[in-house]
Formats: structure tokens, C-alpha cells, sequence
């Protein structure tokens, strides 16, 4: 039986730290300009200072994190027009691929989003904010996934990602969640009835509306939600 190098080792702690991390940005338990130091993650994680730092690098990279001359890390500040690019270019995609899902036959286009089908039109509704968000970012996917290309496909998870944080914020509000099930619905019954242009106006609405949201992020808001993340839940 062999055993895992240190090699192995050092990048699986400098995995853990990276993916603690990044949850703690997308729960909001660490906001834009939070600061805080490598020694403060390594003891509250538990590893030592080299993983943490490759971790943080990780994620400089990526876009969520900045090194401070002296003054450790801070969580990356938004950058609006870099989420509204990224909003223009999912709005091309997924409209690229509810065309083609409406040129699917009803039946088709119902077996290939029946899992959508199923929670949004079917199921009871939801009330619980990041439920109905992961589930959101599964309705997208699935228009996707359903042109069964596979660069699509790819290009859109990489998207959804780097957009995810602003999309999870959005449903901290009720009325958000409300109206994510009547927009997801009526883009569904389009769809199966291959009603195109019915369909892409009712995506290019749905997705605007969440862009025009991004500009009315305040720190505010984001603090509320760091509280509605720390309410304990109970089943």
C-alpha cells in the first residue's frame, strides 16, 4: 500500500485551506476588504503558514483575494463593470441555448429539463435562500447542459463560478426568491411549447434583472446577509 508523498500532503492541506476560504467569501462570512493574516488562518485551521499562503496566492489569482504591502490579505473589493461582463456574456449563452432547446421537440426539451421541471413547476416551495440558490445555479446549468455541448457547458460552470458570489447575495431577499420561481416557471412553459422568442425575452429579463442588481450592492447589505448566514437553521 503506498502512502502519499509530502508533496501530496502539502497540497491537500493547501486544497483545504483554499476551499475554507473561498466558502468563507461565499457565505459572507468574510466580506470585500475584510482583512486578516496567514497566522490567523493557519492557527484557525490548523495547518502551517505554507499551505496558507499557497492557497491565498490560489485565490489572488482568481480574484478573491489581494496581498497588502505589510498588512497581510483582505478580501478583494468588487469590481461591478468585471461582474457585468460576465453578466453580458451569460446572457449569450443561455440564450444560445434555450433557442436550441425550443427547436427540440415538447417532448424532448421536457425529458431533458425534467429535473427542472420537477423542483421549480412541481415541488413545494422553497423559503430557504441558499437552497433556492444552489437549485437557481442548477436551473442555468441545465439550459446549458441540455445543448449537450461540451465547451458550453465548461465555459458556462467557469462563469457561473466567478458570478456566484453576487447570485447567492441575491437571494438573501424574499421577494427575489418569489420571483425566481414565477421567471423560472414561465421560462420552463415557453420552452415546452417552443415559444423562442417568448422564451429568450423572458431569459434576457430574468438575467437583467439580477445584472441591474449588482449595482445596488452595498456594505450594508452584505453585512445583512453575513447575519442571515450566521441564524442557525433548524430541520
Amino acid at each position: 500500500m503506498s502512502h502519499p508523498s509530502n508533496t501530496q500532503r502539502r497540497e491537500a492541506l493547501a486544497d483545504k485551506v483554499y476551499y475554507a476560504v473561498k466558502q468563507d467569501i461565499f457565505d459572507f462570512r468574510l466580506l470585500p476588504g475584510d482583512r486578516f493574516s496567514e497566522n490567523e488562518l493557519a492557527e484557525r485551521l490548523n495547518v502551517s503558514r505554507t499551505p496558507v499562503r499557497q492557497a491565498l496566492f490560489r485565490l489572488a489569482r482568481e480574484g478573491y483575494a489581494e496581498v497588502i504591502f505589510r498588512s497581510g490579505w483582505q478580501v478583494k473589493a468588487f469590481d461591478f463593470d468585471y461582474f457585468e461582463e460576465l453578466y453580458d456574456l451569460r446572457i449569450l449563452l443561455e440564450c444560445e441555448a434555450v433557442k436550441r432547446l425550443c427547436a427540440l421537440s415538447p417532448s424532448r426539451s421536457s425529458h431533458a429539463l425534467a429535473a427542472e421541471k420537477a423542483f421549480w413547476i412541481e415541488a413545494p416551495v422553497l423559503s430557504t435562500g441558499q437552497q433556492v440558490a444552489l437549485q437557481d445555479e442548477a436551473f442555468h446549468h441545465a439550459l446549458v447542459a441540455a445543448t449537450e455541448n461540451k465547451q458550453f457547458t465548461l465555459l458556462h460552470r467557469e462563469l457561473t463560478e466567478k458570478i456566484s458570489i453576487i447570485r447567492r447575495l441575491d437571494f438573501t431577499r424574499d421577494d427575489r426568491i418569489t420571483a425566481t420561481y414565477q421567471q423560472h416557471r414561465a421560462i420552463l412553459h415557453a420552452i415546452f411549447h417552443q415559444q423562442s422568442e417568448q422564451a429568450l425575452s423572458l431569459l434576457t429579463d430574468h438575467i437583467t434583472e439580477s445584472k441591474a442588481a449588482v449595482r445596488n450592492i452595498t456594505l450594508h447589505r452584505l453585512q445583512q446577509a453575513r447575519r442571515t448566514a450566521q441564524v442557525p437553521t433548524t430541520d
